[in-house]
């Protein structure tokens, strides 16, 4: 086991944490706990690349791990009333679309290759920076409302964008082995 995969299962072990810090409206250890995973991912990322210690375990971990703990943190800042329903909802089923084509894909014998889109760096940068931003004004009530509301208009407009470029890259992938079906 590499040690950026030991790095990645300790994140996972965070998601609980911040779960219960924030539900425990202990929000500073939630913000803290949230900031130590960022950065948790940042160093095994360097060392993975760095050190030449890239794993396939970790290739699937570690945007589980990612994904795990942004979802989560959503799901309870929406169920707090913090985000607003509709955004985590479209945050949630995003992920729960890309699932879902790149496992029916598989399925159906034409798997996709998952490659983050440059739209989809964008959203998943803005929800981080979303989630950051809420949990920093409820840690130090920092008043940041209209910013907040900023935030949250623009990961709305990223996540139907990047879900709308994933399934159009889905479409056109699933149809070109239909071409492919047809004529070979």
């Amino acid at each position: 086991m590499t040690i950026p995969n030991i790095i990645t299962i300790l994140r996972l072990f965070l998601v609980p944490a911040v779960i219960w810090a924030l539900m425990d409206r202990q929000v500073g250890w939630a913000l803290g706990l949230f900031v130590l995973a960022g950065v948790s991912d940042g160093v095994d990322g360097f060392i993975a690349r760095h050190f030449n210690q890239r794993s396939k375990l970790g290739a699937y971990l570690d945007p589980v791990a990612d994904k795990l703990l942004l979802v989560s943190v959503f799901v309870v800042l929406g169920y707090m009333g913090e985000l607003p329903l509709w955004l985590v909802i479209a945050a949630v089923s995003r992920d729960a679309l890309i699932i879902s084509a790149v496992m029916l894909s598989t399925v159906m014998g034409h798997p996709v290759e998952v490659k983050p889109l440059y739209v989809s760096k964008a959203n998943t940068a803005v929800q981080i920076l979303l989630a950051a931003l809420v949990l920093a004004d409820l840690a130090f009530s920092l008043g940041l409302g209209t910013v907040r509301d900023g935030f949250v208009i623009l990961s709305g407009l990223l996540t139907v964008a990047s879900a709308a470029a994933y399934l159009v890259a889905w479409l056109t992938h699933m149809g070109g082995y239909a071409e492919t079906d047809k004529t070979g």
